[in-house]
């Protein structure tokens, strides 16, 4: 008889556990697979991702094989499949619905418009409408948190936008990096504009621009680092920022601050995922255990990352078993069998770099 483990199909297993030392004793407990699902259903929810197989596709959710360079594209297919099943992550809060009309209006008035994403998922953290918002209007991006990733993802990623003909520069809106260059370009880029006016008789004005992006991608950081003070809130937490805010950068820039846009209904749930995993939407809108458990899934098949940097973190073999059962593993082991702080644990980790810094996306071929 088989147990079926996050739509695997195995034969009954035994888990050895390294429990913490007590006063009475320090014991390696072995645990049967049946004690490991009952003890983490204890504290959490019971496991809901499966394997969905449409049209013969079975997914390989992972073994001992990295992804190559090359193999992104599969990494992708078979997130989606891991995907399907689980409960659709949603997050629209009120103020995004409020200010999103707002915001067209002012982006009329922009003489460019800068749009942040999150370099460790620059696709995710595309609006679906921003080209229709933004029409033939002057556009720098920005993909903010630089330090998040290798350098040859940022290679990647900057020739695939050099090859597009778009104008990104990598910045940290925390540490100040690529703001000096992205003030120059986005003065540059407007200059017509007090050309124009000369050549009415008209005093030149500041340039307008206006940043706009997904939520927690570095907006209002970025507006503070080219200000060199904190003129905006923020916080490494997204929904902050809840309305439009006009600030002057000296004499020749004027930068509006918005709050994170998302659209209504996310559609691509892969996308989602990754926003979930890098924080970039709202905690309430995901569960925590599925987002870490597929978070797992996706580093062991990263080549910079794999089955060792995860054992070396939390001294648990990941080999042949999947996300859902090493965070339950995980949790047995640090946190009374508590799957929610287990998964926390790998989210947090993930998003301080302990596993490296690596992207979860690489540019379409």
């Amino acid at each position: 008889m088989g147990v079926q483990i996050l739509g695997l199909w195995s034969p009954n297993y035994t888990v050895c556990v390294h429990l913490p030392e007590t006063r009475s004793s320090n014991r390696v407990h072995s645990v049967t697979s049946a004690q490991l699902s009952t003890t983490a259903s204890l504290s959490s929810q019971p496991p809901t991702i499966q394997v969905v197989n449409i049209g013969g596709k079975t997914p390989t959710l992972y073994g001992n094989a990295t992804l190559d360079e090359t193999d992104w594209v599969g990494l992708e297919t078979d997130l989606y499949y891991w995907t399907k099943p689980l409960r659709p992550v949603q997050w629209y809060p009120g103020h995004i619905a409020k200010t999103e009309k707002e915001l067209k209006e002012q982006l009329k008035l922009m003489d460019v418009v800068i749009e942040v994403r999150d370099a460790r998922i620059p696709l995710s953290t595309t609006h679906p409408q921003m080209d229709s918002w933004l029409g033939n209007r002057k556009r720098i991006l920005v993909l903010n948190r630089e330090d998040m990733i290798s350098k040859a993802d940022r290679n990647a990623w900057a020739n695939y936008f050099a090859t597009q003909g778009i104008k990104a520069v990598f910045a940290n809106g925390q540490f100040g990096m690529g703001t000096v260059k992205l003030s120059r370009l986005a003065k540059a880029l407007a200059a017509s504009v007090n050309v124009k006016r000369r050549a009415k008789g008209l005093l030149p004005r500041p340039v307008r621009a206006g940043v706009v992006g997904y939520p927690n991608v570095g907006k209002s950081s970025l507006i503070n680092r080219l200000l060199k003070r904190r003129m905006c809130e923020a916080a490494s937490r997204p929904g902050v920022t809840r309305e439009l805010k006009w600030v002057r950068f000296g004499n020749e820039l004027e930068l509006l601050d918005s709050p994170g846009m998302l659209p209504m209904r996310i559609n691509d749930q892969s996308a989602a995922i990754k926003l979930a995993i890098c924080d970039d939407i709202g905690e309430r809108s995901y569960d925590v255990a599925d987002v870490a458990a597929i978070l797992v899934q996706m580093l062991t098949r990263i080549p910079s990352v794999g089955l060792e940097a995860l054992h070396r973190r939390y001294k648990i073999d990941v080999d042949g078993y999947n996300g859902r059962i090493f965070i339950q593993k995980l949790a047995i082991q640090l946190f009374n069998g508590d799957t929610h702080q287990a998964a926390f644990r790998i989210l947090t980790d993930f998003r301080k770099g302990k596993f490296g810094w690596v992207a979860l996306e690489r540019p379409p071929r």
